[in-house]
Formats: structure tokens, sequence, C-alpha cells
């Protein structure tokens, strides 16, 4: 019997061709746990804004692992000792990084396993994965949960400026056609070190670094938090919401045996056994699409309304401010909303609603950016740049929300 060859040749429309570099990685590709993330959209609902953003989490997992070859490539040339074990374990780690993800990913979270991130349902998928090949993802896992002696290992996974950043922002300037977005990774990467077994990155990438934080904020609110698909994400959660309330009140909601259990079950964190794993992992898009449409027809007026809204791309109005919105405007949206739809005021607050979003583009007080001198000495960028606005991207930027139907201004 011929063996199946296992090391592929994939052609990104990022980087070109990308290679997978051994045959565990590859049998992880191949699981069904992985191959999920074909069906899970990298960027939620931004599709409503940017046609092409429709690229999936699989296409950014691959990325990364790219990425961090190349980082291992030039720590390792520069004299950083990497072992053969390390590396696998690093790209096993960022090829998993997301695999926790559900439906149109951070668009859904917390909906489905409430008080749950992406990050602890990957890790409970990097457990079950590390079972079934029999302990081989144990040093990836001890990466992950920050528990390896070689803190820059932890960092190119996640850190201020990890593989992850630099390959879904220049990724998702690709797809949407945000040019501000694009960054050149392969710079950065390349002027990466290590000291005092920190990631650091050497004086002459500080110009890379501050067009990557720039890139960053004007990607968090011209894309990530676009008003447009803020409001088709808040509509998402609702739909959901609404859903799971008929499911566990009337028992008059169809959708897939998958999606089914998530709404008529309220899953914790500590609920979430091998069982209910497996069941989370025949969950995707497509289970919540075809839900959606299905309840365009549905005969509670709630739900019916917000999916029709969704589908038709017919959206609920927002507005953002720099200050809170007033409690009696938010009644007065309320009380038009009641009369105009027939609605009690609890049903009303499904289309009418008011929050908050913010970014900040550098977490200094989390975790610095350190550039690397030649004397050896390092500095925080926002200290290193001469440019003002690195201090002002440390600085949290809050903008607040009021959403209600269009029939009215």
């Amino acid at each position: 019997m011929n063996k199946r060859n296992k090391l592929k040749i994939i052609n990104d429309p990022v980087y070109g061709f990308i290679t997978i570099p051994s045959e565990l990685i590859f049998d992880l590709i191949e699981h069904p746990y992985f191959q999920r993330l074909r069906r899970i959209s990298q960027m939620g609902m931004s599709y409503l804004v940017y046609p092409g953003a429709h690229h999936t989490r699989f296409h950014h997992a691959l990325g990364c692992v790219h990425l961090m070859r190349k980082a291992v490539g030039i720590l390792r040339f520069k004299g950083t000792t990497i072992s053969e074990e390390e590396e696998e374990a690093l790209l096993i780690a960022i090829l998993l990084h997301d695999i926790g993800h559900g439906p149109f990913s951070h668009a859904m979270e917390n909906s489905i396993i409430e008080g749950v991130s992406h990050e602890s349902i990957s890790l409970k998928f990097m457990g079950a994965l590390n079972t079934i090949f029999e302990g081989k993802l144990d040093l990836a896992i001890q990466i992950f949960t920050k528990q390896h002696p070689k803190k820059f290992l932890q960092q190119l996974l996640a850190s201020q400026l990890d593989i992850d950043r630099l390959d879904y922002l220049k990724r998702d300037s690709f797809f949407t056609g945000v040019a501000e977005g694009n960054i050149n990774s392969e710079r950065i990467i390349t002027m990466m070190n290590v000291a005092n077994n920190e990631l650091v990155i050497e004086e002459k990438g500080i110009y890379s670094v501050e067009k990557f934080l720039v890139a960053r904020r004007l990607m968090y609110w011209q894309v990530y938090l676009h008003k447009t698909g803020l409001v088709a994400e808040q509509l998402l959660i609702r739909i959901f919401k609404r859903a799971k309330f008929l499911a566990q009140h009337t028992n008059q909601i169809e959708s897939s045996l998958h999606l089914d259990f998530f709404l008529k079950n309220t899953i914790k964190e500590n609920e979430l056994d091998l069982k209910v794993l497996e069941t989370f992992s025949k969950l995707d898009d497509y289970d919540v699409l075809s839900a959606i449409k299905k309840w365009t027809t549905h005969q509670d007026f709630v739900l019916q309304k917000l999916c029709s809204m969704l589908i038709n791309r017919n959206l609920l109005k927002i507005k953002l401010k720099n200050k809170p919105i007033a409690s009696a405007k938010l009644e007065e949206k309320l009380e038009l909303v009641m009369q105009n739809y027939k609605l009690s005021k609890e049903e009303a607050s499904y289309f009418v609603f008011t929050g908050t979003t913010s970014n900040t583009a550098y977490r200094a007080k989390e975790e610095q950016i350190k550039i690397l001198y030649k004397n050896g000495k390092t500095k925080d960028v926002a200290k290193a740049s001469d440019q003002f606005n690195l201090k002002a991207l440390s600085q949290p930027v809050i903008k607040y929300y009021i959403s209600y139907p269009k029939f009215y201004n």
C-alpha cells in the first residue's frame, strides 16, 4: 500500500507557496477539529462592510505557521538556541491557537458557551488532541499556557508583537482591501532578536514597529470596530439570545442537531467536558446561517424580524458618540419601537440598545515592545520612538453607541 505524502505545499494568496513542515503538523491539520476552521470566518460579520472578507480561521492558522517558521529561522541565525522539539512545539501551538473559536469568531464569543474565552476552548481542544496523539503536544501546551522557561517562545505566540498579529493584520488588510493595515511582517520578523530571555526588536526595526502599531489602530477603527460590522454582530448576538429563550421556554425552534444542543443548554466552563467539546467541534458558521435563514419565517416576531434584518442586510441604525448615551434618549427610542412594533419593553430591547466599544493599540502597562540598541540596552518602543503619537496609542479610546430601527431618525 502506498504511504500518503504528508509534506504538502500550499498556495497562500498572501505569502505565496508555503510548506507543511512535519507529518505531525499535517496530521493535526487533517483532523476534523482543525478542518472545522475552514467553516469559521476570520472576521465575523465584516463581510457585510467589506465584501472580500470571507477568509477563514484555517487560512490564518496556516499563515501563522509560515511566519513562525521564518521567526525561528531568523532567531537561530542570530545565535538563539531553539531545539527541533521546541520549534515543532511552537508551530503546533500557533497552528492550534484559534481552534477554540466558535461560529463567526469573536462575534459569538461568550454566546454559545457563556463566559468562556476561545483561548480556554482552544486549550481544551489541545488537551483532547494530545490524548489522541499520545502526548506529542505536551511541549506545545506548556508554551501555550506560559509554563515554558524560555519567555521569548511564549512571546512569539502571544504578546504585543506576536506572530498571530503579524499575520491577521496583513491578511485582513489583503482581503478587505484596506491598505492602511498592510504591515511589513517579514521586515519585523527579520528585526527580531532575543535579549535577557525576552523577544526584542533591533533598533533599525523601530519604524516598522511604529507602522505596525499605527496600522493596528487604523484597522480596529476602520475594520474590526466599524459601526456597521458592530451592529451586525450585535444583531447576531441578539438572534442567538432570542432563539435560546424560545428553545428553553417554548420548544418552538428548529436548528441543526449541534446548534440545538447549545440553544437548549446553558454550558459553563466547568461543564465543558469531552462530550460537549465534541458537539462544539461540529458547530460552524453554516449551522448558524442556515438556522437564521429558516428563522426569517418564524412565528415569533422578534426572532423573525432580527433574522430578516441580518439576512437582507437591512440593519439597525447605529450612532457613535464620545460620551455616554442619555437614558432619556434610550427610553424615547424604546417607546417608539414599542408603539410601532406593538411590543413589550423587554421585546423592544432587542431592537434598541446602547453599549461601548474601545481599543488600545499598544498596552504598554501590560507588556512592552522592547527596542534593542547596539550597546545591549533595551527601551520601550513608546519611549524610544520620536513619534509623539505612540504615547497617544497607549491610551484607551472609548466610544459609546445607541442602536435602533431605521423607521425614524
